[in-house]
């Protein structure tokens, strides 16, 4: 073969070749638009919001935040969108929290976005509150940290016998936030103190009776009832909670069941009604039940700086607005960001999985009064505004 058909064969193959790549290129395409991370879709009366990265358990990332924001906004003033439902796709988890990794490895290289995602999250937190629309959160399955901040302030939860609720953020070095701070003191008695201290975990028709969630239904009719409220015409707020309400009677689902923690309650009220984190150890202590003694078993793992933070920002948030309290958790968030304990948390539980956290300060007398102070000192020009 001459130089010229050598030439002539080489185009045709680099041809070949850049058509594959743009084909491969197109293939990649729809494949992401297939897979977008959330579905934002009009269905019936109702705008629908799917958190679409099941094989992450639906973690949240900054753009799926910004997305859910900006469409509720819209929704909101769509004279043709009478409620919002949100839900997560797969069946194993509604919400499994932030993308936590993301964030401690962003500590080095992306500053900017440790301080937005806390932002644009607890706005979408405080929009859900504020909705003017009927909003609807079918938690099924794993709800946890951002999970619960998408679905907790919204006017109906829908649990069914598959969820599994927990804040479990002291033993990763962070605090209950996306609001935890408001709703958690609101639970029964020191319920919420309990739950934010240890990260017991609520599952099914316990997440009902704790409060987190407004209604509970079978799994099997959850699809049923999604089509009932879509199947709705120019519906009030009446309607839709007669719906909810109708679908959460038929449900017998360990109806008869006792609450888990019932018969711990009258102990937990008094446990955790000490003012520090030491008193409530020693009440443990003391006590000596197996009950106790699990606990503190599992109080003794978390991040001491964690556990005063926590404890703090439940009492000061008992008497604040959720707005008021999402502006002292981003002012949390942030001094987390820059402290030790959440990037060795994430180390220890995610990147590494030795599960052995070395806390610094390692224990809860070497945290003082004044380190805490910092965690909450206003961020002036920067803080979180709404």
């Amino acid at each position: 073969m001459g130089l010229q058909g050598l030439c002539r064969l080489m185009s045709r193959f680099n041809s070949y070749k850049r058509t594959n790549i743009i084909l491969q290129h197109l293939k990649m395409s729809n494949h992401t638009d297939a897979a977008a991370e959330v579905l934002l879709e009009r269905k019936g009366c109702a705008g629908v919001i799917t958190l679409n990265r099941p094989r992450f358990l639906n973690t949240l990332t900054l753009g799926m935040i910004r997305q859910i924001y900006a469409q509720l906004k819209k929704w909101e003033q769509d004279p043709k969108t009478f409620l919002i439902i949100i839900k997560g796709a797969g069946e194993k988890a509604f919400c499994a929290g932030g993308d936590i990794r993301a964030l401690s490895e962003a500590r080095n290289t992306n500053q900017k976005m440790l301080q937005d995602l806390f932002r644009e999250e607890y706005i979408l937190n405080n929009a859900i509150d504020s909705c003017q629309k009927p909003y609807i959160a079918l938690i099924h399955g794993i709800t946890m940290g951002g999970g619960v901040g998408v679905s907790v302030h919204g006017q109906f939860r829908v649990a069914t016998e598959k969820s599994v609720f927990a804040m479990p953020e002291t033993a990763i070095g962070l605090f209950p936030d996306v609001g935890g701070g408001y709703f958690l003191p609101r639970l029964q008695g020191k319920l919420g103190y309990f739950l934010a201290l240890t990260g017991f975990r609520l599952k099914g028709r316990d997440v009902y009776t704790a409060g987190i969630a407004t209604h509970f239904v079978d799994f099997e009719k959850l699809g049923m009832l999604e089509e009932d409220l879509l199947a709705l015409k120019s519906p009030s707020k009446e309607n839709i909670a007669d719906v909810l309400e109708t679908y959460h009677a038929k449900s017998k689902t360990d109806q008869d069941k006792p609450f888990i923690l019932e018969e711990h309650m009258d102990k937990i009220n008094s446990w955790f009604s000490a003012n520090t984190v030491e008193q409530i150890v020693d009440n443990l202590q003391q006590d000596g039940s197996s009950f106790a003694l699990e606990q503190l078993k599992v109080i003794n793992k978390m991040s001491p700086t964690s556990l005063k933070i926590t404890l703090r920002q439940l009492m000061e948030g008992s008497s604040k607005t959720l707005p008021e309290v999402l502006i002292m958790e981003y002012r949390l968030s942030q001094a987390c960001m820059k402290g030790h304990d959440f990037h060795e948390g994430v180390r220890a539980v995610l990147i590494d999985k030795d599960q052995s956290p070395k806390w610094k300060p390692a224990d809860l007398k070497e945290v003082t009064d004044e380190d805490l102070n910092d965690y909450f000192k206003s961020l002036g020009s920067n803080d979180l505004k709404f």
